[in-house]
């Protein structure tokens, strides 16, 4: 098999894609690793150990988090097995050769810090290098939470994904390549409808919450900002690495909504799957998860969850981190 590195890069991306898989951030770290087995391993054809050990070596020394460490090595580990599949030699990295990511549990904001970061967002000021920040950041953030939207699902959003009038949103391609509707509460319809009639027409592009030139929000971005509001609405943050993040948000808001159905006595078991299509998950265990932070979170529904459940909801800090 004479394929070369790059050709075979390209071929498991498209696998990657036909499945559902975004693959976006793998692609970025396959082609550096390609640029640097050029420049230190120019002869070879497929990941060699010295090559995956130089690599993970460098990343080492860049002092990376575990977390980074294990997103530079798995989509390296993924080509190798491409290749090994294809019958050409390739080293796969053995699992438990890193050390294990320490285990984020997500912060579940209080109501009170809610109302502290979203009237903070009110306050964000008109910048003349980012003319739609002071109209974006308070429609962006309650966004996420109230729809629980992934952040990479809110900034993607476009002007035809905002049914103003009915009160649903499109997220289009979310994750695992999937598209659903989102309804909205009336009090953010209401938002969303005096927003689209501000922004609408002024930004010359087409996404609902922009950046500079024309282009989306960038995660970035939406992290500088949020970092900044936590800040003013005194919620400490721990650090890189740490939280509280905007992924919280969404966290927040499922273990919020089986806070309220369990104080209204609703049949929380018949209401998963609703929760489940709402947030986009592929798969119930997903939503599941969001039982143990309810329990962690609120100790005087733990009880409730436990007669109910037994076994099956393990203690967050025992169990995978799911619920994404």
């Amino acid at each position: 098999m004479n394929t070369t590195m790059a050709e075979a890069i390209t071929a498991l991306i498209a696998e990657k894609r036909a499945t559902g898989y975004k693959y976006d951030a793998e692609e970025r770290v396959l082609t550096r690793f390609t640029t640097f087995c050029a420049d230190r391993f120019p002869d070879r054809q497929a990941p060699t150990r010295a090559a995956v050990e130089a690599w993970i070596e460098a990343a080492r020394g860049r002092g990376v988090t575990p977390a980074t460490l294990h997103g530079l090595a798995a989509p390296v580990r993924e080509l190798a097995r491409w290749f090994g599949r294809r019958g050409v030699a390739a080293y796969v990295l053995p699992a438990g050769t890193l050390p294990r990511p320490a285990r984020y549990v997500p912060h579940i904001y209080t109501d009170s810090e809610l109302a502290a970061l979203f009237a903070r967002t009110d306050c964000c000021h008109y910048d003349s290098q980012v003319p739609f920040r002071h109209l974006v950041m308070p429609v962006l953030f309650r966004t996420i939470y109230a729809c629980g939207l992934r952040a990479s699902e809110a900034r993607l959003l476009r002007f035809g994904d905002i049914d103003v009038d009915a009160g649903v949103l499109t997220i289009r391609d979310g994750k695992g390549g999937k598209d659903r509707q989102v309804p909205v509460s009336a009090p953010l319809r209401d938002r969303l409808a005096d927003y689209h009639a501000r922004v609408a027409g002024r930004t010359g592009a087409d996404w609902f919450f922009p950046g500079p030139a024309g282009n989306p929000l960038t995660i970035g971005n939406i992290d500088k900002n949020f970092r900044r509001f936590l800040w003013q609405a005194r919620i400490p943050h721990g650090g890189r690495g740490h939280g509280p993040r905007v992924h919280d948000l969404r966290h927040t808001m499922a273990v919020n909504n089986l806070r309220s159905w369990f104080a209204r006595g609703e049949d929380v078991a018949a209401l998963l799957p609703v929760l489940q299509s709402y947030m986009g998950h592929a798969s119930i265990a997903d939503t599941d998860y969001y039982l143990r932070l309810t329990a962690e979170s609120y100790p005087h529904i733990a009880a409730r969850i436990q007669s109910t459940y037994g076994n099956i909801v393990p203690p967050v800090t025992a169990g995978a981190c799911h619920g994404d």
